[in-house]
């Protein structure tokens, strides 16, 4: 037979453990469940009845031999002493020999107040109600216990992370099921939120149980709150309904009824509808050939790169700036000035752009039209570069309406704007 420290590590002392010591010391009542719950189904039913039967009867809790054998007479003879036998040998049930009757032991009561009233909740969330019950019964009588106080919490957890699932899913048919499991553990949420006011107002409550009922008291208000989420979210559902013309029917409806009917009635239902069967696509050879890229090369690379920042360095001394030479913008500054003192030599009133961005390449002459924007450039006045040399010369740019066609290799339009002098106030 093994015994209690063959379950456990070696070196670990089973009596060293807080949990293990706490089971022990209640062992003579855990031990009622024992006797009671061994067996088979069939068999833990009929002592269930049996010792109920024997504690019904609160006016005169001593039963005769006489009186069992009437009381259990649609029971079959055998199985009832077997029953008795068994209850006997647990310590469910003791035999008073002196008076010749029985009575039930001290954890058989206690085994069936616990059952009454997890049996009366039947029918309902049962968990909720059971637990809630506990924690007010705990702390009616001044020994409330942290496990059902947690118990609780966990349930609380529980129930509202099923309410957001069926939120998160857009499916109808699941959010009216929640909101109904929601509306039926409704007063049981009502009664602990009460249980758990008192509780907060408690001053000889400890900090354990304080953190506890305060967990708790959050875990009811934020289900509390999911009431109007499922309004709000059915609103949104049933805004989205398509209405089947004039009948009456909606989308909704027609998903309700599908889902009702059984597999095969669906499959009587598709029968000639398909034409074609339905093909499954596979993954091609370019897909696992990447995906296999990444796992046998790119992965590793990425193990293998050198991530680590380098040193700080300090940044090196420099003199002056010496300022770039655009050797373009100043072979097209000369060509400006020319153009402009043969233009006043020869007494023309302006100077056609081609003559002063024409080069031999198309990105040259490209070069030269953009700089013609700076002319005249406030901006650019300030700087000692060649560009605000440009922005200085006494010309305004004009015209450029229409183009013309020059006779170059490379350059087949251009604007026939013009430059025209201009003398400051």
């Amino acid at each position: 037979m093994e015994s209690l420290a063959d379950f456990f590590q070696p070196g670990i002392a089973p009596d060293s453990l807080s949990a293990v010591n706490r089971l022990q010391q209640a062992w003579p009542y855990l031990s009622v469940f024992v006797t009671l719950f061994r067996g088979g189904d069939e068999e833990v039913l009929m002592r269930l009845l049996v010792l109920r039967e024997l504690g019904s009867r609160a006016d005169a809790p001593r039963w005769t031999p006489q009186e069992i054998a009437q009381r259990f007479a649609y029971l079959n003879d055998t199985k009832l002493a077997t029953i008795l036998g068994r209850l006997r040998e647990g310590e469910l049930l003791v035999y008073d020999s002196d008076g010749g009757q029985y009575q039930l032991s001290e954890g058989a009561r206690v085994a069936l107040a616990a059952l009454a009233t997890l049996i009366d909740f039947a029918g309902d969330d049962v968990e909720l109600g059971y637990l809630t019950s506990q924690v007010a019964a705990g702390q009616a009588v001044g020994q409330l216990s942290d496990d059902a106080l947690k118990h609780l919490l966990a349930r609380l957890n529980e129930l509202y992370g099923e309410f957001e699932e069926a939120l998160e899913s857009q499916s109808e048919f699941r959010i009216r099921a929640a909101q109904h499991r929601l509306e039926a553990v409704w007063r049981w949420v009502a009664k602990s939120t009460e249980v758990i006011r008192s509780l907060t107002a408690d001053d000889t409550l400890s900090l354990s149980a304080l953190n506890q009922a305060q967990a708790v008291a959050l875990a009811q208000s934020r289900m509390l709150a999911l009431a109007g989420t499922f309004e709000r979210r059915l609103a949104q559902l049933a805004a989205q309904r398509v209405h089947l013309g004039s009948s009456g029917l909606t989308s909704t409806d027609i998903a309700d009824w599908l889902r009702r009917q059984a597999v095969g009635q669906l499959a009587d239902q598709l029968t000639g509808c398909l034409s074609i069967n339905p093909e499954p696509a596979f993954i091609a050879t370019p897909e696992l050939a990447d995906m296999a890229e990444f796992e046998l090369l790119a992965r590793e690379r990425a193990k293998a790169g050198n991530t680590t920042l380098p040193g700080s360095v300090a940044a090196p001394l420099s003199g002056e700036l010496e300022v770039e030479r655009l050797f373009a913008a100043e072979a097209m500054y000369d060509e400006l000035l020319t153009l402009g003192l043969q233009l006043g030599e020869s007494g023309a009133d302006h100077i056609p752009i081609r003559q002063a961005v024409l080069a031999d390449s198309y990105n040259e002459t490209a070069y030269r039209l953009s700089l013609l924007s700076l002319i005249g450039d406030p901006e650019s006045h300030g700087d000692a570069s060649i560009v605000a040399a440009l922005a200085k010369l006494p010309f305004t740019l004009h015209g450029g309406e229409a183009v013309i066609e020059p006779e170059h290799p490379e350059v087949a339009t251009l604007s026939d704007a013009r430059l025209l002098p201009h003398t400051p106030n």
